[in-house]
């Protein structure tokens, strides 16, 4: 377990050592924290890849780390423990220079078994959010003990530096969905987060946290929004309970295409979220800055190198290609194969993209969906056919040759497809550079689309860190270039506004 927790004399000593990377105050607290931190939503400790990637972006100089329970099942929490350790351990950076932030409100994975365990034994957690099968949310402070306890572990720390609240207003949605009155749900809302700031009070006094927040994707929504989070209300909760409280950090999305932190007047006095929070010197951090989500469609916001589209009668010869060497499973190796009628059936279901490809190849909507299909639907179904074929007693030799045949038919499907989206997005980046350069020319200098986000994003007054997703050690080498930029940081709410004037 790694003692102590980030001080201001230990993150000035990180600034200083990686000059002319710049870094920025966080809050009140005299810690500095470098303008991007590393966002640990999609790692995994049991990726290699994950790993390299967060040890060479500590060692760049990122020194501000955002992971959750939930994330990855609890493997992101156990990464970053494991990275910190290891370098504490050959003392290439110390406790004392890196800032973790951590967050707690979801039951999914290990945590859903738990609940339904504690339910089976009598023992529910208290206010739970029943949100969907599989998908809980809590934020009782019996919860909260059990998941910060489980965390440190994780994390291999004695002491987390900032501890959020993630997404609470789940309780706001549930409450719609179950016929909850706006007026009581918003009572019982902001009733939950006070028991939270009290019981996250007293867990500074036992030394396991320094200080607390919330991380919100409703923040920045209109005051009408049913779900709508106010920073003004969660605040005054906070000074209620002490003037010297520890709410000292919110987290909210904000990129080029939703500017609603800095545009929506959501607050009583007129402010936004992001006015507010400077007012009250509060720390914001930015999650989403490259992934925007518009009419339920992600868009993002890097640039993919574009080839040469297929033609819609290329991808139709392929595709049927890929029919065919489905049907000949069926005609012709399974047959071969000792398998019940069942077990064919359920290969066979397995197997058939064709069809599906065949229907709505051209209404995947864009580069990022139909990647996340190719990757984490279709590619798993194949292998996981491949593997089942293999492990057969029956198999024979005539089934490797369709194996071959098939992952090579299904790779130039799959690649004509990939095709005419890259073409796509690869349009959409340069258009969208075009015309945020127009906008403000500071955020002009940035060489590739990803930079120009974040240079829009930490050259705006009152945000602290923008935490991207740096998965791959070539992620991070795009965000150390852009931070080694000067940037002048200033009140940009009227380049905001035209941006949201201007069709990207």
């Amino acid at each position: 377990m790694l003692d102590g927790f980030a001080t201001p004399k230990g993150t000035k000593s990180c600034a200083q050592e990686h000059s002319p990377f710049y870094y920025g105050e966080l809050n009140q607290s005299g810690l500095l924290v470098s303008q991007a931190g590393f966002g640990c939503y999609r790692v995994d400790a049991t990726i290699t890849e994950h790993r390299e990637a967060l040890r060479r972006a500590l060692l760049a100089g990122v020194n501000l780390i955002d992971t959750s329970s939930n994330y990855a099942d609890g493997g992101s929490e156990a990464l970053v423990g494991a990275v910190l350790d290891d370098l504490a351990s050959s003392d290439d950076i110390s406790r004392e220079s890196v800032v973790i932030v951590s967050k707690v409100g979801y039951l999914q994975g290990q945590n859903y078994q738990l609940s339904q365990e504690r339910k089976r034994q009598g023992k529910p957690f208290k206010d739970l959010v029943l949100y969907a099968d599989g998908l809980e949310h809590c934020i009782h402070p019996e919860f909260i003990d059990d998941q910060l306890t489980r965390s440190l572990e994780r994390l291999k720390l004695d002491t987390l530096d900032f501890y959020l609240l993630h997404n609470p207003e789940y309780y706001l949605s549930w409450a719609a969905k179950t016929g909850v009155s706006l007026e009581e749900a918003r009572r019982e809302y902001y009733s939950r987060i006070e028991r939270a700031f009290q019981h996250l009070e007293t867990e500074v006094e036992r030394g396991r946290i320094r200080f607390y927040g919330i991380s919100s994707n409703t923040f920045p929504s209109p005051a009408t929004d049913p779900e709508f989070t106010s920073l003004e209300r969660v605040w005054e909760i906070a000074e209620s309970l002490s003037p010297k409280h520890h709410f000292r950090l919110i987290q909210l999305p904000m990129n080029l295409f939703e500017p609603g932190g800095v545009t929506e007047a959501n607050q009583s006095n007129g402010q936004s979220v992001l006015q507010f929070a400077c007012n009250q010197k509060l720390g914001v951090l930015i999650n989403r800055p490259l992934n925007a989500i518009i009419d339920n469609r992600l868009i993002r916001l890097a640039e993919i190198q574009a080839v040469r589209a297929a033609s819609a009668e290329e991808i139709s010869q392929l595709i049927d290609d890929l029919i065919h060497s489905e049907g000949l499973l069926k005609r012709k190796i399974l047959p071969e194969l000792s398998l019940t009628t069942s077990l064919q059936a359920q290969v066979l279901e397995q197997i058939a993209i064709g069809g599906v490809l065949q229907q709505q190849w051209s209404n995947f909507g864009s580069y990022e969906r139909w990647y996340e299909l190719q990757s984490y639907y279709f590619a798993p179904r194949i292998r996981g056919v491949v593997q089942f074929l293999e492990q057969q007693q029956s198999f024979t030799e005539s089934v490797f040759p369709w194996i071959r045949s098939h992952q090579e038919i299904l790779e130039a499907a799959f690649g004509a497809i990939s095709s005419v989206y890259r073409e796509q997005a690869a349009e959409q980046a340069a258009r969208t550079k075009a015309r945020v350069s127009l906008v403000d020319a500071d955020w002009a200098e940035g060489a590739t689309l990803s930079q120009m986000a974040l240079r829009a994003l930490r050259s705006t007054q009152g945000i602290t860190t923008v935490l991207v997703g740096m998965r791959q050690e070539s992620y991070v080498d795009d965000v150390i270039e852009e931070l080694g930029r000067p940037v002048n940081r200033q009140d940009r709410t009227e380049s905001w506004r035209k941006l949201q004037g201007v069709h990207l």
